[in-house]
């Protein structure tokens, strides 16, 4: 699922912290950021709010962790890219 434009920081960390496997964010550069760390969520989520926000894709590795954001995508259509 690529992202952008994310506003709701708390919210989608909030998601991560429910989550049970591990979440990733990874760039068109080859970056992969373990959102389940919290150095890297901290630079995933810098880097989501600036200009190359819209080259992340999330990526869960627990299939039921996809139904959280599922959730979160819902309530926040915004975030996601077309």
């Amino acid at each position: 699922m690529k992202l952008h434009n994310i506003q709701q920081v708390d919210s989608f960390k909030n998601t991560v912290n429910e989550c049970k496997g591990n979440v990733f964010l990874s760039s068109v550069y080859g970056d992969r950021f373990n959102l389940k760390s919290l150095l890297s969520q901290y630079t995933a989520i810098s880097l989501l709010l600036s200009e190359r926000g819209n080259e992340l894709e999330l990526w869960c590795s627990n299939k039921q962790d996809e139904q959280l954001f599922n959730k979160f995508f819902i309530e926040n259509s915004d975030v996601l890219s077309a």
